[in-house]
């Protein structure tokens, strides 16, 4: 069974192993192809019954170009990169790994809220730049310092993740209030669920944790919210109209906002936030912890090995 990684450096840069994957077929293992529909990548796959892929597209002519493959594992929840209704057509099981990062996603969005309150990684580095050091008074801030306490943070999409986050909040006595089409008995353990319109009334946080809605967060949606709003988004970039919020921090309607993931990545450098006032951007890494990418190769060595027994696990399509 020849098995071909298309796009393995993320998943591993060298700090896990693919030998539990060795043992189930021949590995050829490529660091990165490109991310755009390329010939490139059916050249790579040649032969190869798995396609094990994260982020490099996987096409109906990549299909086409090779015909021996039988299974397309994904390396992540996500798997619009496949056209999985043409692998359907064709008879390809296409798998993904439905839940790994719960709780390294929801720390990471609280570190990226944390980060805007007390602005640590800044003052370190005019600590060692020497500005204490020469300071008049005992201590300074260059930015305000924000308590937590007693705010409303409000959460869009209280599944797995968002219930992670509502429960790192509640731990700081903030007041959590969410959103979510599915209500469930354990989510309102955790919060009060409300309407959009209330959650963007009432939150002096609000963090998206849902599926791709069309650009919920707009010039109309920001306008309902209070003034001096902060948002944490370590969800969907497309989740946003990226020149909307810009436009709404540089005029501290929205006081800050803390950003794992943009409409394009990697970031091109014409994306309005890069220049925009108080917004952190990180790349793409709430979910990079080893623990988490050990969960992931786990999960996709056991859905290869349930194929190959004949009864696959975690189809998409």
């Amino acid at each position: 069974m020849k098995i071909v990684i298309l796009d393995g450096y993320t998943e591993n840069p060298g700090d896990l192993t693919w030998e539990p994957l060795e043992k189930l077929g021949q590995v050829t293992a490529y660091d990165r192809i490109s991310y755009e529909e390329s010939p490139e990548i059916a050249e790579k796959i040649g032969d190869a019954e798995i396609v094990v892929t994260n982020k490099t597209p996987v096409s109906r002519e990549t299909m086409d170009r090779c015909p021996g493959i039988r299974l397309i594992a994904v390396m992540a929840t996500g798997y619009n990169i496949v056209d999985y209704t043409y692998a359907r057509e064709k008879g390809i099981p296409v798998v993904n790994v439905p839940s790994y990062g719960t709780q390294i996603v929801g720390q990471y969005a609280v570190s990226l809220l944390l980060e805007i309150c007390s602005h640590i990684g800044y003052h370190s580095e005019t600590v060692k730049a020497g500005k204490w050091e020469k300071n008049p008074d005992w201590c300074y801030w260059d930015h305000p310092m924000i308590e937590l306490y007693g705010k409303t943070a409000g959460i869009v999409g209280l599944g797995r993740i968002g219930q992670a986050t509502a429960k790192i909040l509640n731990a700081l006595n903030m007041k959590v209030i969410a959103y979510d089409a599915h209500q469930s008995p354990q989510g309102a353990e955790l919060a009060e669920y409300v309407d959009l319109d209330m959650l963007w009334a009432r939150s002096d946080v609000i963090f998206l944790h849902c599926p791709l809605f069309p650009e919920i967060i707009n010039r109309d949606t920001i306008e309902k919210m209070k003034d001096g709003v902060i948002l944490i988004n370590n969800s969907r970039g497309q989740l946003v109209v990226e020149r909307d919020l810009a436009d709404a921090l540089n005029s501290g309607k929205v006081y800050a906002a803390g950003l794992d993931v943009v409409s394009t990545e990697p970031i091109r450098g014409d994306n309005p936030l890069l220049r925009a006032r108080n917004c952190i951007i990180t790349p793409h890494i709430s979910w990079a912890a080893r623990e988490s990418r050990e969960r992931i190769l786990d999960a996709t060595v056991e859905n290869i090995r349930a194929f190959l027994d004949g009864s696959p696990v975690h189809v998409v399509n």
